[in-house]
């Protein structure tokens, strides 16, 4: 490592975890609590401080200005928000029924019963111009065609917001929509969605043909409940949403090309994929972020340097911030942070480790990686789903080399479908045999005994999954430790075999 890279910088951090937290407080708590939590915010910037001086890592009193500035504008700002969304003047309608018109900002998503769910931009209220983010639910009938950007109209019972996100209300959908036209745009996106899974349909088994679009569009309406229960198991479930890891993949790839015409021409390749990926994905808040939280990682990946993505990761938090606060209580934004952090911060590390001792370099990365992404994310996983995938690390190490070819033939058979059907099929024919071991990982890891346990949800189970966690890595630098978690394994594998044989 070079001798700049020993040590990450670190600077930005404290500021970008400070309009985190004062963000996710204001929106969460009273006001009143928001100058305890920045004065908390200044006071373990100090502490971080004088500790990073110890060991020879800048912070300096420039990290706890920022931290004393930050606290204090995103603390006006977000009291500033919230106050707005509790008296919005939607509030006096909650209980009654109106005329609304909203504009979808991210696909809808089933919760069965023949119902959606989606999250929407306001925009008319018994045709009185009113804006604010609400949640509809809806029939799937009437409400088929709808897609973001899509304007709708429809009959809604206006209820309080389920959770404290910045919602102004929840609309339930009663009767026939009356839908808007779509953009130019939106009808592009939604033509390649259609199409793709229509030719997916046609020249693959049901269960792969289901599947392809989840993996690469984040298309989940076709996937089974039986298959997504085993990917929740397996501890797979992030595939199926577009995340950062697809965007450093299809851009990756397309950088590839810089030995053929040059490291700039590649990046300008790259930054067209990046746009052409979006447009196809559907550029909603979610695929928007996970563009953004890949181009960061890209950038580490591409330098080698991570005290390059570090800044870059802490400035786009705060921009984020900025721009749409209620990403600080989004899980999802949660868990793309902290896994972006972990590629660049923790697996780096961990693979050369590895190395160091006679491990393949592609092998430790592939483990590093896979292993400080469950390091970081589970506790966030255990929290929102109350369960811990004890085997999610065995399972997405089975599955990693497959992951890439299913991204990068897919997202190019997707922007086929549009103009050349029978072509896109063709590829589309090729993720064939990766589809099919990835769904029998799946099954196969989900049919495990023990593969999942159940563990208080809420900040009980962040907790207690975080602690474990902790203790496991620290603890491993002792040989005893890792005999322990070698005699756990052999333990898990012979409860397996006796499970499997008994039922035989």
């Amino acid at each position: 490592m070079n001798p700049e890279e020993r040590h990450v910088d670190i600077r930005l951090v404290p500021a970008a975890l400070t309009s985190w937290v004062v963000t996710a407080a204001g929106i969460v708590w009273p006001p009143g609590f928001l100058v305890v939590v920045a004065l908390g915010a200044l006071a373990a910037t100090v502490l971080a401080g004088r500790w990073c001086a110890r060991h020879g890592i800048g912070l300096g009193v420039a990290g706890v200005a920022a931290v004393a500035v930050v606290g204090t504008a995103f603390g006006l700002s977000i009291a500033l928000r919230s106050h707005d969304a509790r008296h919005h003047p939607i509030a006096a309608r909650h209980g009654d029924t109106a005329t609304v018109s909203v504009v979808p900002t991210e696909s809808p998503r089933s919760i069965g019963r023949g119902r959606i769910m989606f999250r929407a931009g306001l925009r008319e209220l018994d045709g009185a111009e009113l804006t604010g983010m609400v949640l509809v639910f809806a029939p799937v009938t009437g409400f088929a065609g709808l897609s973001v950007g899509r304007p709708a109209g429809f009959r809604a019972r206006i209820g309080r917001p389920l959770r404290a996100d910045l919602s102004v209300a929840v609309l339930t959908a009663i009767g026939e929509p009356a839908l808007g036209d779509v953009p130019a745009a939106r009808r592009l996106t939604g033509h390649i969605r259609a199409e793709f899974a229509e030719t997916a349909r046609e020249v693959l088994p049901a269960d792969r043909a289901a599947m392809l679009p989840a993996l690469v569009l984040g298309d989940t309406s076709a996937v089974t409940a039986r298959a997504a229960d085993d990917f929740k198991v397996a501890g797979l479930t992030h595939l199926t949403a577009v995340s950062g890891a697809n965007v450093t993949i299809v851009c990756g790839t397309a950088l590839m090309s810089a030995a053929l015409v040059g490291p700039r021409l590649a990046a300008v390749l790259a930054l067209a994929v990046l746009i052409g990926f979006v447009i196809v994905v559907e550029p909603s808040a979610s695929v928007l972020r996970a563009a953004l939280m890949g181009g960061i990682a890209l950038l580490a990946v591409l330098t080698h340097r991570r005290r390059q993505a570090i800044p870059v990761l802490s400035a786009s938090v705060l921009t984020l911030m900025v721009v749409a606060p209620q990403l600080a209580v989004d899980a999802g934004f949660a868990l793309s942070v902290v896994a972006t952090a972990a590629l660049v911060v923790i697996a780096p590390v961990w693979s050369g480790w590895l190395v160091q001792r006679g491990w393949p370099k592609p092998l430790g990365d592939a483990v590093s990686i896979a292993l400080a992404a469950q390091v970081v994310t589970a506790p966030l996983i255990a929290g929102i789903s109350g369960r811990f995938s004890v085997l999610a690390v065995l399972a997405n190490l089975l599955v990693a080399v497959v992951i890439p070819p299913i991204t990068v033939i897919g997202t190019a058979s997707a922007a086929l479908s549009a103009c050349w059907p029978v072509g896109a099929g063709m590829l589309i024919r090729f993720t064939g045999p990766e589809l099919w071991w990835l769904l029998a990982v799946s099954q196969r890891i989900a049919a495990v005994p023990g593969a999942s346990i159940t563990v208080p949800s809420g900040v009980m189970g962040v907790t207690l999954v975080a602690a474990v966690t902790v203790a496991v890595v620290v603890a491993w630098r002792w040989r005893w430790a890792r005999l322990l978690c070698g005699a756990g394994v052999c333990v898990l594998v012979a409860w397996t075999l006796s499970g499997i044989v008994g039922s035989a």
